[in-house]
């Protein structure tokens, strides 16, 4: 098991451990766990070794690269690295990049060692990261139950416990219903902060790069790293937080586990201190078509595959594309307005308040293979239930951060914050400052696979 970046990096630099060590109980447990979990589609032992090796020789000399020296980390597999193939998690032939995504050129300059390529929904198209190609990601709180998707084994290998942290992509909650479903952390950036050069896109306008972690400090380091700004974040006290709750987005179906334990975790917030306001605001009420605003742009991207090669889809993301390549060009334009009465008021209520709360999902407990969850005597479509309260905060723009809350379920519940434009320290603060009032924390599922 890894344990947080701090104190690794810190062994590591101090000389009590080897780099190569680190990385080769990664990828050992990388291996152990994917007949269980198949959260890789591949794993790069060979690559992997020969560059703790090259860092463990910079160690020696007094030169550490950065501040994820000697971490190993893994990768969704729909973001370049230079000479590796790119499945995108579809049936396509693999692209072969010439050069390393933006992102991961940053990760490896600050010491970062990719240990292997995690699995995801088709690309990147879909929530629970079942895949037609490779074969399902599997949530290693229980392998009959999704991680979550898109970035689904990115999420799967940081709550096993293979690597602290792991990057995913996020266009309407693919780094937050992951994290939300794997019991982990998840930070989905303000739009643009973190370069897009080569990943492969969903609907550029919504895409972004995030982190997956076991702590809020691991999101800043991580974030650090890959927006290239150093952040300063200052753990907000509970006792000193303010927290805005719209009841219009606590109105979408919802595990009476989940919604008892948000219950509790605002009581307990208020308990110790924080100031937590239920604001009606009927501007926020989702649009109905919200997901499908952003067919125009996924269309745009498939258009030629699609009349390539239909064939090579998976049978659920061709369903859906078709949908989108028939979805009439003005279909945006009502969200798009909505976006901004709701972004003009969200800043009002943040002027106010440190950050916005909802559910990040409505239930953690989603059975691969049935397209519906189970809850209150009824069943509903996965979508309406993982998307309502991630899917909208793209739309905005702005940032959000999903973190397990205590409670009797399992996987645990999932608290989103969101913040205003480039508010990403905010969100760090409060969640450092919910972990040091043991509000927020991130459990160990059961390690069954070894």
């Amino acid at each position: 098991m890894t344990g947080s970046i701090p104190p690794l990096v810190a062994a590591i630099r101090s000389g009590s451990v080897l780099i190569t060590e680190v990385v080769a109980a990664a990828l050992d447990a990388a291996e152990r766990s994917q007949p269980a979990l198949n959260a890789f589609t591949s794993i790069d032992r060979e690559g992997a070794l020969a560059r703790a090796a090259a860092l463990d020789e910079a160690t020696a000399a007094g030169h550490a690269s950065g501040a994820l020296h000697g971490v190993p980390i893994a990768l969704k597999d729909l973001i370049d690295q230079a000479g590796l193939p790119n499945t995108l998690g579809s049936g396509f032939d693999p692209l072969i990049p010439e050069q390393d995504a933006v992102v991961v050129s940053r990760l490896e300059a600050a010491g970062a060692v990719i240990i292997g390529r995690t699995g995801l929904h088709e690309f990147a198209y879909g929530f629970t990261s079942e895949n037609e190609h490779f074969g399902p990601v599997r949530n290693p709180w229980d392998p009959a139950l999704s991680p979550g998707g898109s970035s689904g084994g990115s999420g799967a290998a940081v709550a096993a416990g293979v690597v602290p942290m792991a990057v995913g992509t996020d266009t309407g909650g693919s780094v937050r219903v992951p994290a939300a479903l794997c019991g982990v952390y998840g930070l989905k950036v303000t739009h643009g902060m973190i370069p897009l050069g080569g990943v492969f896109p969903l609907a550029p306008s919504l895409d972004t790069v995030g982190p997956i972690a076991r702590s809020a400090t691991d999101l800043a380091i991580a974030l650090d790293v890959m927006a290239g700004v150093s952040e300063r974040v200052v753990p907000v006290p509970v006792d000193r937080l303010r927290i805005a709750v719209v009841v219009q987005w606590l109105e979408h179906p919802m595990d009476p586990h989940i919604r008892t334990a948000l219950d509790r975790f605002f009581a307990a917030a208020v308990a110790a201190g924080a100031s937590v306001v239920h604001l009606d605001e009927p501007e926020f009420a989702v649009p109905p078509d919200l997901l499908a605003a952003a067919s125009p742009e996924i269309a745009a991207v498939h258009r030629d595959r699609w009349q390539r090669a239909p064939e090579r889809y998976g049978h659920d993301v061709a369903v859906r594309l078709e949908a989108a390549l028939a979805t009439p060009p003005g279909t945006a334009e009502a969200t798009a307005v909505w976006a901004v009465g709701v972004r003009r008021r969200l800043t009002e209520i943040l002027a106010d308040h440190h950050v916005l709360a909802t559910p990040t999902v409505g239930a953690t407990r989603k059975i691969i293979g049935d397209q519906a969850v189970e809850f209150d005597g009824g069943r509903h479509h996965h979508r309406a239930v993982l998307a309502p309260w991630t899917a909208p905060v793209n739309r905005l723009g702005v940032p959000a951060l999903a973190l397990p809350v205590p409670g009797a379920a399992t996987p645990p519940a999932s608290l989103q914050l969101i913040a205003h434009d480039h508010g990403e320290a905010t969100l760090l603060g409060v969640a450092m400052g919910l972990e040091d009032a043991d509000l927020a924390y991130a459990p160990h599922p059961p390690i069954w696979f070894e």
